[in-house]
């Protein structure tokens, strides 16, 4: 198969006909929105379909990840750590699926799609599968990672000590006089 790929490939480059990853191999999802909010994680799942009537071997599957808002700046290590699956072989006819996990870094709307390429360096297009369309929502919150009672308290210690100081020396000024 990795024979026939390079040699497909390069005739593909020579006659400038596109080539996919494997023309037999295809990339669905297990749904095509989320909603979530920043700080919080989301999983979607993806199955790598082999349609020909012989093991695809040597695949690796990617996740990609990019704002589609055009605001914000993603990267992608942020959002998953394990961003690429090397695939064991998938037998004619046969799927694997891969979860992927990530975390919703950023408010706005990102796109997430998982590319299938050879990993025999041949210089095809991966195969994608379509794209999972991210909608987060801001976390707003008044008392951000528990920090209010600290935000508040502190400055009330600190001022109700400048007072007790305060009426401790009035006191012992009085008391001399």
């Amino acid at each position: 198969m990795k024979r026939a790929l390079l040699a497909l490939a390069a005739v593909a480059l020579v006659a400038g006909a596109p080539v996919q990853a494997a023309d037999d191999v295809s990339v669905s999802v297990d749904r095509t929105a989320v909603s979530t909010r920043i700080g919080h994680t989301f999983v979607f799942h993806s199955t790598i379909a082999n349609r020909s009537a012989a093991p695809a071997r040597r695949l690796v599957a990617h996740l990609n990840i990019v704002d589609l808002s055009g605001n914000v700046y993603v990267d992608p290590e942020d959002w998953s750590s394990h961003r690429t699956r090397y695939l064991m072989p998938i037998p004619a006819g046969g799927s694997t699926t891969v979860a992927w996990k990530l975390n919703a870094v950023n408010a706005g709307t990102i796109g997430v799609y998982v590319a299938v390429l050879p990993r025999s360096g041949a210089p095809v297009p991966p195969t994608t599968g379509p794209t999972v369309d991210v909608s987060i929502r801001e976390r707003r919150t008044l008392n951000s990672g528990g920090i209010l009672p600290l935000a508040l308290g502190i400055p009330s210690l600190i001022g109700a000590a400048a007072l007790g100081v305060r009426f401790r020396r009035r006191g012992s000024e009085g008391g001399t006089s």
